[in-house]
C-alpha cells in the first residue's frame, strides 16, 4: 500500500512541477486559438475548459487505462514505475506537445505536425499510418463492447447486431458538430470513469486488500520479459500514440493556450491515476500475478473488470463496470473515426463544414472498420498495440524538432527527445521479438533495438545542430 500511495503522490506532484516546466518551455500566450479565430460550427467550437478536459480524458482513455493496466500488472509491481514515470516524463509531455503544437498550427492533425517538423516523406508515411491506426482503434472498440452486450441481451441481439448498432452510432458521432453529442455525453461518462476508479480505490482500502509493494523483478507467470512487452502492453496508462490523434480535436475547441496544461497534461496524469488504481486492484484482488493471469485468460479483461467491481462495490459497482467496459471503448471508437475523418480532410484539403463532404469521407472509413471487426480480435489488438507506441515515438521526435526551432535553449528539446529515443528502442525491439513480428530472439533483438534508438538520437542531434546554424544566419 505504501508504494501505491507514493505513486499517486508522485503523479500529482508531476502535474504541478514537471507539467509546469513543460508549459514554461512551450510558452503559451494570449493569441487567439483556432476555436476563437474561426469557429465553423462543426469541429472548431469553443468549449468550457472543464468540459474540454473531460472530453479529452474520455477520448484518450476508453478502457485503455483499465485493460492495459490489468494486463501490465501480470508483470508485477514493477508496472507502477512505468505508469508513474512513463506518464510524467513521456505520456503527458507527448499529449501536451501534440495538443499545443496543433493549437499553434490551426488545429491540424498529427500527420501535418509530423510533416512540418520531420519532412514531407514523414508526413506521407504518418498520414497513412495514423489513418490505419485510427481504423484499427475503431474496429477493436467496436468488437469488445458488442461482444459484451451480446452476452447481456437476448439471443436475437447477437454480436453482429450490436456491431451494426455501434457503427450506426459512430456514423452520427463522426458527422455531428462536436458539441452536440460528444460535448454533451462525454463529460458525464468521463466523470463516471473517475468515480469508478475512486470507488475501487476506497473498496481496496475498506476491504483490507493487500496491494503489493514495489519489487524490481519480473513476476510474469510465463516469464515474458518486461522489456519491451510491458511497455507495449501498458499503453494508455503511460504513453500512447493514439492520444496524438485525439489532442488535435480538443485543440480546435480550447479557448486559451494557457488552459493547455490543464487539458492535455492533466488528462494524461488523470488517466495514469486510473491505470494505477486498476493495476493495484488486479494485483491485490487476485493475490498473485499467476491468479491474475488465469483470470484474464478465463474471464477476459471485461470479465475481470466486472468481477473486481461487483466484489468491491456491489450492485452499483457492477452497473458502473458495465458502463465502463461498454461506453468507454465506444467513446474512443467514435472519436477514432472522427479523427480519421479530420486527418483525411487535412490530407486532401476537403472542407468539412458541409455535411455531404463529411459523409463522403466517413462512409468508406466505417465500411473498412466493419470489415476489420470480422477478423480475430487478438490479432487486430496486437497490431494496434505496436502501431500505437510507434506513433508515440514519431510524435515525440516531431515535438523535439519543434522545440529545437522554437525553444530559447536547444537542450529543452531533450524533454521530448529522450522519451522519443526510449520509445524507439521499445517499438523496434518489440516488432523484432513479437509473434506478430519477426520472432527474433532477445539476444539479437535487444542490440538492434538499442542501435536503432541510438541512430535516431544521432540523427536528431545532427538535425538540431543544422537547424541552429540556419537560425543564426
Amino acid at each position: 500500500m505504501i508504494t501505491f500511495i507514493i505513486a499517486i503522490i508522485i503523479l500529482l506532484a508531476g502535474y504541478f512541477m514537471y507539467g509546469k516546466l513543460v508549459e514554461r518551455v512551450f510558452r503559451p500566450d494570449d493569441r487567439p486559438t483556432p476555436a476563437i479565430a474561426h469557429p465553423d460550427g462543426v469541429d472548431y467550437i469553443p468549449m468550457k475548459t472543464w468540459r474540454v478536459f473531460l472530453v479529452q480524458l474520455l477520448n484518450i482513455a476508453g478502457t485503455g487505462p483499465i485493460f492495459g493496466a490489468l494486463m501490465g500488472a501480470v508483470f508485477g509491481p514493477v508496472v507502477f514505475l512505468w505508469i508513474v514515470f512513463g506518464s510524467i516524463l513521456g505520456g503527458a509531455v507527448h499529449d501536451y506537445m501534440s495538443g499545443m503544437i496543433s493549437v499553434r498550427m490551426d488545429g491540424v492533425s498529427v500527420s501535418e505536425i509530423v510533416g512540418k517538423y520531420l519532412g514531407k516523406a514523414a508526413k506521407q508515411i504518418m498520414r497513412v499510418f495514423s489513418v490505419i491506426l485510427l481504423i484499427l482503434v475503431g474496429a477493436v472498440f467496436t468488437t469488445s463492447p458488442a461482444a459484451l452486450l451480446a452476452r447481456l441481451t437476448p439471443d436475437w441481439a447477437n454480436t453482429l447486431f450490436w456491431v451494426a448498432v455501434i457503427l450506426a452510432y459512430y456514423f452520427l458521432a463522426t458527422l455531428l458538430p462536436i458539441d452536440k453529442l460528444i460535448g454533451k455525453l462525454y463529460p458525464i461518462f468521463g466523470g463516471v470513469l473517475i468515480v469508478m476508479a475512486v470507488g475501487i480505490m476506497i473498496g481496496l482500502g475498506v476491504g483490507g486488500y493487500h496491494i503489493p509493494e514495489l519489487k524490481l523483478a519480473n513476476l510474469h507467470p510465463n516469464g515474458k520479459p518486461v522489456f519491451p512487452y510491458m511497455f507495449i502492453t501498458v499503453a494508455c496508462g503511460a504513453i500512447s500514440g493514439f492520444h496524438a490523434t485525439q489532442s488535435p480535436m480538443m485543440a480546435r475547441c480550447i479557448k486559451s493556450e494557457k488552459h493547455g496544461r490543464h487539458v492535455f497534461y492533466g488528462a494524461m496524469i488523470s488517466e495514469s491515476v486510473i491505470a494505477l488504481v486498476w493495476a493495484a486492484a488486479g494485483a491485490a484482488f487476485y493475490g498473485a500475478t499467476g491468479g491474475l493471469q488465469n483470470a484474464l485468460t478465463e474471464l477476459g479483461q471485461s470479465g475481470v473488470v466486472y468481477d473486481i467491481s461487483v466484489s468491491l462495490l456491489g450492485i452499483v459497482g457492477g452497473a458502473m463496470a458495465i458502463i465502463g467496459v461498454v461506453v468507454c471503448p465506444v467513446s474512443s471508437g467514435d472519436t477514432a473515426f472522427r479523427s480519421a475523418r479530420l486527418t483525411i480532410a487535412d490530407w486532401f484539403k476537403i472542407d468539412q463544414s458541409k455535411l455531404p463532404k463529411r459523409i463522403a469521407v466517413t462512409i468508406p472509413l466505417l465500411v473498412v472498420g466493419a470489415v476489420l471487426t470480422q477478423l480475430d480480435f487478438d490479432v487486430v489488438w496486437r497490431y494496434f498495440s505496436w502501431s500505437n507506441q510507434t506513433l508515440a515515438m514519431i510524435t515525440l521526435w516531431a515535438a523535439a524538432m519543434y522545440l529545437v526551432r522554437s525553444a530559447r535553449k536547444r537542450w529543452y528539446s531533450l524533454m521530448c527527445a529522450l522519451p522519443a529515443a526510449f520509445m524507439s528502442a521499445v517499438s523496434c525491439t518489440y516488432i523484432l521479438m513479437a509473434d506478430e513480428g519477426f520472432k527474433i530472439s532477445s539476444a539479437i533483438a535487444y542490440p538492434i533495438g538499442i542501435c536503432f534508438a541510438a541512430a535516431c538520437f544521432a540523427l536528431y542531434i545532427f538535425k538540431a545542430a543544422k537547424t541552429e546554424r540556419e537560425n543564426l544566419k
